[in-house]
């Protein structure tokens, strides 16, 4: 992989893609980079959010079970500590604050969202995490 930049999709089972699109756009402040809808068996509704510069993006599609753990975390090295405004969004969209243990709860915010998936804004870089 000497020559390329991977990007990378995160896909999740999702049951409500407009309390997810409240949650990741509305109170992270992502962008939606795509919306599908099924149009032939088989297919799912589904929601692609992110940062149109960056090399990932979360796919969230509506079916499935989500079925997360506690150690299912998504993180976001902020470099500083995570705004309070940010994370009242985040809870006003639909998330809640949840500990994540003595390490996470030292560097991050962990706000759980509507299906369980723990999102850590951590006060960190990524060079130092």
């Amino acid at each position: 992989m000497d020559a390329m930049t991977p990007h990378l999709r995160i896909a999740r089972p999702c049951t409500d893609l407009a309390a997810a699109e409240r949650f990741y756009v509305e109170g992270l402040g992502l962008e939606v980079l795509h919306r599908g809808t099924a149009s032939a068996p088989g297919e799912h509704d589904l929601l692609m959010v992110g940062a149109p510069d960056a090399a990932w993006h979360l796919e969230l599609v509506l079916g499935g079970t989500p079925a997360p753990s506690e150690e299912d975390l998504l993180v976001l090295y902020l470099g500083e500590p995570a705004p309070d405004d940010l994370v009242a969004r985040l809870v006003a969209y639909g998330g809640t604050v949840v500990s994540q243990g003595p390490y996470w709860d030292r560097w991050a915010v962990t706000v759980r969202d509507h299906d369980g998936y723990r999102l850590a804004l951590s006060s960190r870089t990524w060079a130092n995490h």
